[in-house]
Protein backbone atom coordinates (compact mmCIF):
# COMPACT_ATOMS: atom_id res chain seq x y z
CA UNK A 1 0.00 0.00 0.00
CA UNK A 2 1.63 3.37 -0.88
CA UNK A 3 1.80 6.13 1.56
CA UNK A 4 -1.15 8.17 -0.54
CA UNK A 5 -2.97 5.00 0.03
CA UNK A 6 -2.08 4.49 3.31
CA UNK A 7 -3.05 8.46 4.50
CA UNK A 8 -6.36 7.84 2.67
CA UNK A 9 -6.97 5.12 5.22
CA UNK A 10 -6.14 6.79 8.16
CA UNK A 11 -8.88 9.06 7.71
CA UNK A 12 -11.02 6.06 7.02
CA UNK A 13 -10.38 4.77 10.39
CA UNK A 14 -10.86 8.29 11.85
CA UNK A 15 -14.22 8.01 10.66
CA UNK A 16 -15.11 4.86 11.51
CA UNK A 17 -13.47 5.32 15.37
CA UNK A 18 -15.66 8.67 15.61
CA UNK A 19 -18.60 7.07 14.73
CA UNK A 20 -17.81 3.97 16.43
CA UNK A 21 -17.92 6.39 19.68
CA UNK A 22 -20.64 9.07 18.44
CA UNK A 23 -23.43 5.88 18.34
CA UNK A 24 -21.89 3.66 21.35
CA UNK A 25 -22.03 7.41 23.46
CA UNK A 26 -18.77 5.72 24.91
CA UNK A 27 -14.90 5.81 24.37
CA UNK A 28 -11.89 7.14 24.50
CA UNK A 29 -11.45 9.78 21.49
CA UNK A 30 -8.53 11.79 21.73
CA UNK A 31 -6.00 8.87 22.02
CA UNK A 32 -7.79 7.12 19.07
CA UNK A 33 -7.53 9.69 16.88
CA UNK A 34 -3.92 10.63 17.93
CA UNK A 35 -2.89 7.13 17.08
CA UNK A 36 -4.69 6.67 14.17
CA UNK A 37 -1.85 7.14 11.75
CA UNK A 38 0.14 4.90 13.50
CA UNK A 39 -2.60 1.81 13.41
CA UNK A 40 -3.30 1.91 10.25
CA UNK A 41 0.40 1.81 9.12
CA UNK A 42 1.10 -0.99 11.15
CA UNK A 43 -1.60 -3.15 10.51
CA UNK A 44 -2.38 -1.87 6.51
CA UNK A 45 1.69 -1.86 5.57
CA UNK A 46 4.52 -3.03 8.77
CA UNK A 47 3.07 -6.38 9.88
CA UNK A 48 2.86 -9.72 8.74
CA UNK A 49 -0.80 -10.83 8.92
CA UNK A 50 -2.83 -13.41 7.03
CA UNK A 51 -6.69 -11.87 8.15
CA UNK A 52 -7.82 -15.57 6.94
CA UNK A 53 -5.67 -17.35 9.35
CA UNK A 54 -5.08 -14.94 12.30
CA UNK A 55 -3.31 -17.46 14.52
CA UNK A 56 -0.61 -18.32 11.40
CA UNK A 57 2.60 -19.03 13.01
CA UNK A 58 4.23 -17.04 10.97
CA UNK A 59 2.83 -13.54 11.87
CA UNK A 60 4.20 -10.33 13.60
CA UNK A 61 2.61 -9.90 17.48
CA UNK A 62 0.94 -6.77 18.43
CA UNK A 63 -0.18 -5.40 21.65
CA UNK A 64 -2.14 -1.82 22.09
CA UNK A 65 -0.47 -1.35 25.28
CA UNK A 66 -3.23 1.85 25.67
CA UNK A 67 -6.26 -0.45 25.64
CA UNK A 68 -8.43 2.31 25.77
CA UNK A 69 -8.09 3.59 22.64
CA UNK A 70 -9.59 0.61 21.23
CA UNK A 71 -11.74 2.06 19.02
CA UNK A 72 -8.97 2.82 16.10
CA UNK A 73 -7.48 -1.02 16.95
CA UNK A 74 -11.29 -2.51 15.85
CA UNK A 75 -11.62 0.48 12.97
CA UNK A 76 -8.32 -1.23 11.47
CA UNK A 77 -8.93 -4.67 12.03
CA UNK A 78 -12.72 -4.56 10.23
CA UNK A 79 -11.25 -2.29 7.30
CA UNK A 80 -7.98 -5.06 6.80
CA UNK A 81 -10.80 -8.00 6.69
CA UNK A 82 -10.34 -9.01 9.77
CA UNK A 83 -14.08 -9.08 10.89
CA UNK A 84 -16.90 -7.56 8.90
CA UNK A 85 -16.90 -4.01 9.31
CA UNK A 86 -20.87 -4.01 9.94
CA UNK A 87 -20.03 -5.68 13.49
CA UNK A 88 -18.25 -2.22 14.19
CA UNK A 89 -22.06 -0.57 14.77
CA UNK A 90 -22.38 -3.08 17.58
CA UNK A 91 -19.65 -1.52 19.67
CA UNK A 92 -19.84 -0.96 23.41
CA UNK A 93 -23.69 -2.45 22.73
CA UNK A 94 -25.43 -5.47 25.25
CA UNK A 95 -23.46 -8.88 24.26
CA UNK A 96 -21.17 -7.31 21.69
CA UNK A 97 -17.46 -8.78 21.43
CA UNK A 98 -16.60 -5.26 20.62
CA UNK A 99 -15.97 -3.97 24.02
CA UNK A 100 -14.34 -0.60 25.23
CA UNK A 101 -10.63 -2.63 25.76
CA UNK A 102 -9.36 -5.31 23.28
CA UNK A 103 -10.89 -8.89 23.29
CA UNK A 104 -8.68 -11.36 22.21
CA UNK A 105 -11.98 -13.39 21.26
CA UNK A 106 -12.08 -11.07 18.05
CA UNK A 107 -9.46 -12.31 15.40
CA UNK A 108 -6.30 -10.16 15.30
CA UNK A 109 -6.39 -9.51 18.73
CA UNK A 110 -3.43 -11.38 20.90
CA UNK A 111 -4.21 -10.09 24.55
CA UNK A 112 -6.95 -8.53 26.30
CA UNK A 113 -5.38 -5.17 27.87
CA UNK A 114 -6.14 -2.37 29.45
CA UNK A 115 -4.74 -1.97 32.64
CA UNK A 116 -2.04 -0.03 31.68
CA UNK A 117 1.93 -0.27 32.04
CA UNK A 118 1.38 -4.48 31.24
CA UNK A 119 1.62 -4.20 27.26
CA UNK A 120 5.90 -3.77 27.47
CA UNK A 121 5.91 -7.01 29.96
CA UNK A 122 3.79 -8.96 27.75
CA UNK A 123 5.62 -8.06 24.42
CA UNK A 124 8.79 -8.42 25.75
CA UNK A 125 7.46 -12.06 26.77
CA UNK A 126 6.87 -12.89 23.55
CA UNK A 127 9.87 -12.05 22.43
CA UNK A 128 12.20 -13.93 24.28
CA UNK A 129 10.00 -16.30 23.27
CA UNK A 130 10.37 -16.30 20.02
CA UNK A 131 14.05 -15.82 20.59
CA UNK A 132 13.89 -19.27 22.10
CA UNK A 133 12.08 -20.55 19.43
CA UNK A 134 15.02 -19.35 16.35
CA UNK A 135 11.57 -17.84 15.10
CA UNK A 136 11.99 -14.84 12.74
CA UNK A 137 8.80 -12.77 14.33
CA UNK A 138 8.63 -9.44 15.27
CA UNK A 139 6.66 -7.89 18.42
CA UNK A 140 5.24 -4.68 18.16
CA UNK A 141 3.67 -2.75 21.21
CA UNK A 142 2.27 0.89 21.29
CA UNK A 143 2.35 2.58 24.70
CA UNK A 144 0.22 5.49 25.67
CA UNK A 145 2.98 8.49 27.30
CA UNK A 146 0.66 8.46 30.52
CA UNK A 147 1.53 5.00 31.13
CA UNK A 148 4.63 6.00 31.57
CA UNK A 149 4.50 6.95 35.36
CA UNK A 150 3.86 2.83 36.16
CA UNK A 151 7.03 1.32 37.37
CA UNK A 152 6.21 -2.02 35.32
CA UNK A 153 7.22 -0.27 31.96
CA UNK A 154 10.26 0.10 33.01
CA UNK A 155 11.06 -3.46 34.34
CA UNK A 156 10.32 -4.68 31.07
CA UNK A 157 12.56 -2.15 29.40
CA UNK A 158 15.10 -3.51 31.51
CA UNK A 159 14.70 -7.16 30.59
CA UNK A 160 14.94 -5.80 27.01
CA UNK A 161 17.86 -5.43 26.72
CA UNK A 162 19.50 -7.37 28.65
CA UNK A 163 18.22 -10.27 27.02
CA UNK A 164 19.41 -8.03 23.72
CA UNK A 165 15.28 -8.55 22.09
CA UNK A 166 16.11 -6.66 18.61
CA UNK A 167 12.77 -8.35 17.71
CA UNK A 168 10.88 -5.75 19.69
CA UNK A 169 9.61 -2.61 18.64
CA UNK A 170 7.60 0.33 21.10
CA UNK A 171 6.11 2.47 20.06
CA UNK A 172 4.85 5.55 22.02
CA UNK A 173 1.99 7.72 21.27
CA UNK A 174 3.25 10.95 22.69
CA UNK A 175 0.73 13.58 22.45
CA UNK A 176 1.68 14.50 25.96
CA UNK A 177 -1.50 14.84 27.46
CA UNK A 178 -3.64 12.68 29.69
CA UNK A 179 -6.96 12.30 31.41
CA UNK A 180 -5.86 14.78 34.34
CA UNK A 181 -3.85 16.84 31.92
CA UNK A 182 -0.51 17.36 30.54
CA UNK A 183 1.85 14.35 31.42
CA UNK A 184 5.06 17.10 32.30
CA UNK A 185 2.79 18.05 34.93
CA UNK A 186 1.42 14.74 35.97
CA UNK A 187 4.79 12.86 35.84
CA UNK A 188 7.22 14.62 34.22
CA UNK A 189 8.55 12.45 31.46
CA UNK A 190 11.68 14.33 29.55
CA UNK A 191 14.38 13.98 28.52
CA UNK A 192 12.12 10.72 27.60
CA UNK A 193 14.64 9.89 24.39
CA UNK A 194 17.72 9.65 26.58
CA UNK A 195 15.60 8.18 29.54
CA UNK A 196 14.94 5.10 26.71
CA UNK A 197 18.35 5.17 25.93
CA UNK A 198 19.75 5.09 29.07
CA UNK A 199 17.85 1.59 29.23
CA UNK A 200 19.53 0.19 26.35
CA UNK A 201 17.26 1.08 23.56
CA UNK A 202 17.71 2.76 20.09
CA UNK A 203 15.46 5.41 19.96
CA UNK A 204 14.17 7.05 17.27
CA UNK A 205 11.47 10.46 17.21
CA UNK A 206 9.43 11.19 14.44
CA UNK A 207 5.95 12.80 13.79
CA UNK A 208 3.51 9.91 14.27
CA UNK A 209 0.70 11.92 12.47
CA UNK A 210 3.23 12.08 9.55
CA UNK A 211 2.80 8.68 7.28
CA UNK A 212 5.63 9.14 5.75
CA UNK A 213 7.90 9.23 8.79
CA UNK A 214 5.61 6.63 10.56
CA UNK A 215 5.93 4.08 7.59
CA UNK A 216 9.80 5.17 7.55
CA UNK A 217 10.60 4.77 10.79
CA UNK A 218 8.69 1.32 11.62
CA UNK A 219 9.81 -0.25 8.15
CA UNK A 220 13.90 0.09 9.34
CA UNK A 221 13.72 -1.64 12.73
CA UNK A 222 15.65 -3.19 14.34
CA UNK A 223 17.29 0.01 14.07
CA UNK A 224 20.14 -1.44 15.55
CA UNK A 225 21.06 -5.57 16.04
CA UNK A 226 20.88 -6.81 19.66
CA UNK A 227 19.08 -3.80 21.00
CA UNK A 228 15.07 -3.30 21.20
CA UNK A 229 13.62 -0.26 19.27
CA UNK A 230 11.61 2.51 20.60
CA UNK A 231 9.54 4.90 18.41
CA UNK A 232 8.70 8.20 20.20
CA UNK A 233 5.46 9.41 17.59
CA UNK A 234 5.00 12.87 18.62
CA UNK A 235 1.53 13.07 18.19
CA UNK A 236 -1.55 15.71 18.48
CA UNK A 237 -4.16 14.72 20.63
CA UNK A 238 -7.69 14.62 19.15
CA UNK A 239 -5.75 14.58 15.90
CA UNK A 240 -8.27 15.16 12.84
CA UNK A 241 -11.16 17.22 14.52
CA UNK A 242 -9.96 20.52 15.24
CA UNK A 243 -11.95 20.86 18.49
CA UNK A 244 -10.43 18.16 19.99
CA UNK A 245 -7.12 18.91 19.63
CA UNK A 246 -4.61 19.77 21.79
CA UNK A 247 -7.74 19.10 24.80
CA UNK A 248 -6.89 16.98 27.56
CA UNK A 249 -10.43 16.73 28.21
CA UNK A 250 -11.50 14.47 25.03
CA UNK A 251 -9.51 11.96 26.55
CA UNK A 252 -12.90 10.68 26.71
CA UNK A 253 -16.04 11.74 25.42
CA UNK A 254 -18.73 12.19 23.03
CA UNK A 255 -19.31 14.66 20.32
CA UNK A 256 -22.77 16.25 19.72
CA UNK A 257 -24.93 15.75 17.17
CA UNK A 258 -23.36 19.00 15.40
CA UNK A 259 -19.68 18.45 16.02
CA UNK A 260 -19.77 14.51 15.20
CA UNK A 261 -21.79 16.29 11.97
CA UNK A 262 -19.30 18.52 11.22
CA UNK A 263 -16.29 15.83 12.14
CA UNK A 264 -17.63 13.38 9.18
CA UNK A 265 -17.47 17.19 6.77
CA UNK A 266 -14.16 17.62 7.58
CA UNK A 267 -13.25 14.02 7.25
CA UNK A 268 -15.10 14.33 3.79
CA UNK A 269 -12.98 16.95 2.87
CA UNK A 270 -9.87 15.13 3.59
CA UNK A 271 -10.86 11.92 1.34
CA UNK A 272 -11.33 14.65 -1.54
CA UNK A 273 -7.92 16.19 -1.16
CA UNK A 274 -6.44 12.89 -1.11
CA UNK A 275 -7.68 12.04 -3.65
CA UNK A 276 -6.45 14.72 -6.07
CA UNK A 277 -3.06 14.36 -4.70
Amino acid sequence: MTIEELKLEAVRTRRALLSMIYHAKTGHTGGALSSADIMTALIFKILTLDPANPSWEGRDYFILSKGHCVEGYLAVLAARGFFPTSELETFSSFKSRLIGHPNNKIPGIEMNTGALGHGLSISVGIAIGLKKDRKPNRVFTLMGDGELAEGSVWEAAMAASHYKLDNLVGIIDRNHLQISGSTEDVMGLEPLAKRWESFGWEVKEIDGNAMEEVVQALSSVPLKPTKPTMIIAHTTKGKGVKEMEHVASWHHGVPNQQLFEQAMSDFDFMERELYHE
